[in-house]
């Protein structure tokens, strides 16, 4: 109702976000009818990586996907993508930004298994972007809004480690967002009030979506465990960057952005490397 071109979701397994409120099998096919009724495209997020031992389940979830319809399977298993062109040739394939892509040599890989959309890994830079795109047919997606994972584009083994709850199955932990003391050469640091050392900063890239345009063919929101209002307000934004690349942004359309959900707005990596 906000503008979005396209909707993506995931159903109760296999999918990264375990812990969501999650589509039941038997709803897409009235999920998908209402989405077609607005015009809007659904993908169904099947995003994780699959064990062996869970191929024949994978298989039996994945025919009834495919039989609601769905515009596109947003995959990072590779494996999972030559199940699923096996079984159902004509579906789009977009590459989750989990499968790390970052060079163009990987989207020709990618392109070869039957994908037809690469969602970039998310410490690229706009330049990255431009060099990729210039050596690839394959349209790009890249994400705009939204939590930044503290690993290379989710691939975190920390949540794993720590509490046995895997990034790559959905369960993420999110131990980057707890508090942690500093410790030098065995001696505790004083930080003062800065405890949350390894959480970065929200991504939000509202004012470089001209930038954006005609390079990638879709901007993507990360939506995890969010609010109606989050959903409504920073699809909302990127509607009007998107359908006027001359747009500007008032503090108080800002300010919106900060206050449904926000752990401070950043451009993440789209505006080039800023380490300390």
């Amino acid at each position: 109702e906000n503008g979005a071109d396209a909707v993506y979701f995931g159903v109760q397994k296999f999918n990264a976000r375990a812990r969501a409120a999650n589509f039941a099998l038997e709803e897409l096919p009235d999920l998908l009818r209402f989405l077609r009724l607005r015009g809007v495209r659904g993908y169904v997020a099947f995003n994780t990586l699959v064990f062996s031992d869970e191929l024949a389940d994978a298989r039996r979830t994945l025919e009834a996907i495919l039989a609601a319809g769905p515009d596109a399977l947003i995959l990072q298993d590779l494996g999972v993508a030559r199940l699923v062109r096996a079984m159902c040739p004509q579906v789009a394939l977009h590459a989750s930004t989990q499968t790390t892509t970052s060079c163009a040599e990987q989207c020709e890989h990618l392109k070869a298994l039957g994908f037809s959309r690469v969602i970039l890994a998310r410490e690229l830079s706009i330049a990255d972007v431009r060099r990729i795109q210039a050596d690839t047919d394959l349209p790009l997606e890249v994400f705009v809004h939204g939590a930044l994972c503290v690993a290379w584009s989710g691939q975190c083994l920390t949540s794993e480690a720590m509490g046995g709850r895997s990034a790559n199955r959905g369960a993420c932990a999110q131990a980057c967002r707890l508090p942690y003391d500093l410790v030098v050469d065995g001696a505790r640091r004083d930080l003062g009030d800065r405890k949350y050392l390894i959480s970065p900063q929200d991504l939000a890239a509202f004012d470089l979506v001209p930038d954006l345009l005609g390079l990638v063919c879709a901007l993507k929101i990360e939506g995890r465990l969010k609010s109606p209002e989050y959903v409504a307000a920073t699809v909302r934004a990127y509607r009007k960057a998107v359908d006027d690349a001359a747009a500007r942004f008032a503090r108080a359309e800002v300010r919106e952005l900060e206050q449904v959900f926000s752990r401070g707005l950043s451009h993440g990596f789209l505006a080039g490397i800023d380490h300390q």
